[in-house]
């Protein structure tokens, strides 16, 4: 039944519809010319969807690919999409104007079909300008890259420890030692780094997360020098770690030394674009002739990263402000210019899938049992439901991808 339409029989025993109110009869008309052009941005893979007066639609189903469902509990979803970009999707998912019985292979499907919904689901006009603005004013200077790391890693040890593995690890494991558990999946990828800088007797942290790296680096015999802004996760570093290891909280870009080598995992994506000259600038400076940087990192594919760093989305304005993916090829020759060889380079996309669908079953697994200490309410546990849903899509069709590379000091 058409929304605002209502059977009346007659005396006669004949139906006949009551006339929809003009502005329902026009709304309805721009929410089909909306979800068309949804449907048109679906190549591959398709999306059931139910809408709110009960029917149901088939978006896409042209090509084979992934599939996901939609229940519309409100005619404005699409247009919450089409003006306020991935923001306004989650802003009308917490409003619960929308709601998919598996979330991650619902976003799965929007993320394979990135090219075409990089334009589609953008924010536009005074959401646009309003996501810009928000993404400037934390901008990663020394006072606001404190501020940003404090808004993601200070939000408490307990609640990271309630669904990450007991080492603490957040960051991309690597399966691909035949690893099925977690914990041994992150040890792996631990090792994979530490291999990378075999034989060196000082090492460089930058952003030592809650220390599991160093530990399993000093553990090896080197000197571990690890820096932080995050006081949380500082804290709970020296109580549980070797207290051999030097943890200081530190900006990067203050940091001068001479090291055999670098590491640093994940951490660049909170530097900014503005500043990627200075992390390189950082390596070079610090890291002795012939040293070595071994680095894993995230970055956004290199068609779509143009569209994307002229705004701010939904993780950069909702979980991590004043963080931004990394472009591949504007890292590569950012290396070159500081002298640094880019070698051995490894992808491990589906890995990170992975790891984020086992934390996405640990915090629901969390939340059920109620092992979230107070202070996380509905909406910031929904947030992060939906955080770790939206990760694992991208990583899953290939929209994002993790690496590790080796960078040498020429």
């Amino acid at each position: 039944m058409q929304p605002g339409v209502a059977d009346q029989r007659s005396s006669s025993g004949a139906h006949a519809e009551r006339p929809q109110p003009a502005t329902m009869r026009l709304w309805r008309r721009a929410f089909d010319r909306l979800l068309g052009r949804f449907d048109a941005g679906i190549a591959a893979g398709s999306v059931d969807v139910t809408l709110p007066d009960g029917t149901r639609r088939r978006l896409g189903g042209r090509a084979p690919g992934l599939t996901g469902e939609m229940v519309f509990h409100s005619w404005i979803v699409p247009l919450r999409g089409a003006t306020g970009g991935s923001s306004g999707f989650y802003r009308s998912w917490e409003a619960g104007e929308w709601d998919s019985p598996d979330l991650a292979a619902l976003l799965g499907v929007f993320a394979a079909n990135a090219a075409a919904y990089g334009t589609l689901i953008r924010a536009r006009g005074p959401w646009r300008l309003a996501g810009r603005v928000f993404h400037w004013l934390h901008r990663n200077t020394r006072a606001g890259a404190a501020r940003n790391i404090h808004a993601h890693y200070d939000l408490g040890n307990d609640f990271y420890a309630a669904w990450l593995d007991a080492d603490m690890v957040y960051s991309s494991a690597r399966f691909d030692c035949g690893a099925r558990d977690l914990a041994a999946a992150q040890q792996h990828k631990l090792d994979t780094i530490a291999r990378r800088v075999a034989g060196a007797r000082s090492v460089l942290e930058i952003g030592c997360g809650w220390g599991g790296l160093a530990q399993r680096l000093a553990d090896s015999g080197l000197a571990v020098t690890a820096i932080s802004l995050s006081d949380a996760q500082l804290a709970w570093a020296r109580a549980h770690r070797s207290a051999a290891i030097d943890f200081r909280k530190e900006d990067y870009r203050d940091t001068h030394g001479q090291f055999d080598a670098i590491v640093s995992v994940e951490m660049v994506e909170a530097v900014g674009q503005e500043y990627w000259d200075n992390f390189f600038a950082c390596l070079a400076r610090n890291l002795k002739p012939g040293g070595r940087a071994a680095i894993q990192y995230i970055a956004m594919r290199d068609d779509l990263f143009e569209a994307y760093a002229k705004g701010a989305d939904f993780i950069q304005t909702y979980v991590f402000p004043g963080g931004m993916l990394v472009s591949e090829t504007a890292f590569k020759r950012l290396s070159a210019a500081h002298g640094l060889g880019w070698t051995d380079h490894a992808e491990f996309s589906l890995d990170y899938a992975e790891t984020l669908r086992i934390w996405r079953e640990r915090f629901d697994a969390a939340v059920a049992e109620g092992r979230l200490t107070a202070g996380y309410d509905a909406r910031f546990i929904r947030l992060w439901r939906y955080y770790l849903s939206y990760c694992e899509a991208g990583f899953r069709a290939g929209l994002i991808t993790v690496a590790q590379v080796t960078l040498v000091r020429r």
